[in-house]
């Protein structure tokens, strides 16, 4: 089902601390608001709507940047008024589903998503309930007095609703009502609203201390993510080749724009491939003059800062060189040492092989040499 979405960001986070509202607080390397603003996007909104206090257009233009598909709106004096405003930021004729979501519940996912969704099917809104766990108590005269728990639920967001029928219900909201969320006017409307199952991850950042806990959960949200290069290049005139950013002697050079390091190709394209950043020619076209007889390595540093950048930790790689000449045994400790450098890694996470083909196929003939590479990536999961 198509569906659009507005992400509530114009709060204040005042109980949050730290004076920066939370939505806009780093989380694991991301603002809080990017977290969820990423996962709605990929489940298909269409547009999303971030609605977010007047002067913090800077703040939501860096923490959406290299997403597409959201738009900005202006928050009110209160969160109903918010919603309103995100509501008519809404394209005429959009999708009939809408989600609405807090920014502060950094991890909804995209099954989440989908079960909203579907459950709008037989109702005019869905909702995310958490039956209550704790006992519960109120305070009386004579101290904390207990209460049932029984058919209490904690409701979460996001929350999904039919789209005509949410604009009719906060048309007919009065203007000074303050519901705390969107179920409620629908309900005071007289729509039908479900409950899908909840899930304690879409806790909402409200206190200092919440901050810790979803820090730790962040942390474990990764996954190791792994690329696969291969590269080969022919032999011509010359007295050196360049492999894995070595210079050896040889009787014959290797034939390429850059200086045709082989190794350091199928490495890059590895690291490319294991971060889904295509391949090298996307990033060093060889059609480009600048980058005739360019040294391999900066290749190489490029691809490892992508990964930085995107919030991974380069694991481990291992190469594979394909020839019969020239002898890669003598080199290969230099040639380990040499990729440590570039990738800032420790020896013992980087292995350099040689192969022959047993004579067989363009290697075994001496007429150029190959070489395959394998990444292992550290990535967080958005």
């Amino acid at each position: 089902m198509k569906f659009s979405a507005i992400l509530v960001a114009a709060g204040s986070g005042q109980r949050a601390g730290q004076g920066l509202a939370k939505q806009w607080r780093d989380l694991n390397g991301r603002p809080v608001l990017a977290w969820s603003a990423r996962t709605l996007l990929e489940a298909g909104a269409d547009p999303l709507v971030v609605v977010i206090r007047r002067g913090d257009e800077a703040l939501a233009t860096a923490a959406l940047s290299g997403l597409n598909g959201w738009v900005v709106a202006h928050g009110g004096e209160n969160r109903s008024d918010s919603v309103r405003s995100g509501l008519a930021a809404l394209p005429i004729g959009g999708p009939g589903a809408v989600l609405i979501h807090d920014a502060a519940r950094p991890f909804v996912e995209p099954g989440h998503v989908q079960s909203l969704l579907e459950a709008l099917a037989t109702a005019d809104g869905a909702v995310p309930a958490l039956a209550v766990a704790d006992s519960l108590k109120t305070l009386g005269e004579g101290g904390l007095v207990a209460a049932s728990r029984e058919g209490l639920f904690q409701v979460q967001t996001p929350q999904a609703f039919d789209r005509k029928t949410l604009l009719a219900a906060y048309d007919a909201l009065p203007p000074d009502a303050a519901m705390t969320d969107d179920a409620g006017v629908m309900e005071r409307f007289g729509g039908r609203v479900v409950a899908v199952a909840g899930d304690i991850r879409l806790f909402k950042l409200t206190y200092p201390e919440d901050f810790a806990m979803a820090q730790a959960l962040a942390s474990s949200r990764r996954a190791v993510r792994t690329g696969l290069g291969y590269d080969a290049h022919r032999f011509g005139p010359g007295d050196r080749v360049w492999l894995c950013g070595i210079e050896i002697t040889h009787d014959q050079g290797l034939v390429g724009h850059s200086d045709a390091d082989v190794a350091l190709h199928a490495l890059t394209d590895a690291i490319l491939g294991a971060i889904g950043e295509g391949d090298i020619g996307d990033h060093f076209p060889p059609t480009d003059p600048q980058w005739r007889g360019a040294a391999s390595e900066v290749f190489l540093r490029h691809a490892a800062a992508l990964v930085m950048a995107k919030g991974g930790t380069l694991i481990n790689i291992d190469v594979t060189l394909i020839c019969e000449q020239p002898k890669i045994k003598p080199h290969r400790l230099a040639m380990r040492e040499k990729l440590a450098e570039i990738l800032a890694l420790p020896l013992d996470r980087i292995s350099v092989k040689a192969t022959t083909t047993e004579g067989m196929g363009f290697t075994g003939r001496g007429e150029g040499m190959a070489a395959q590479a394998i990444a292992n990536v550290d990535m967080p999961l958005t």
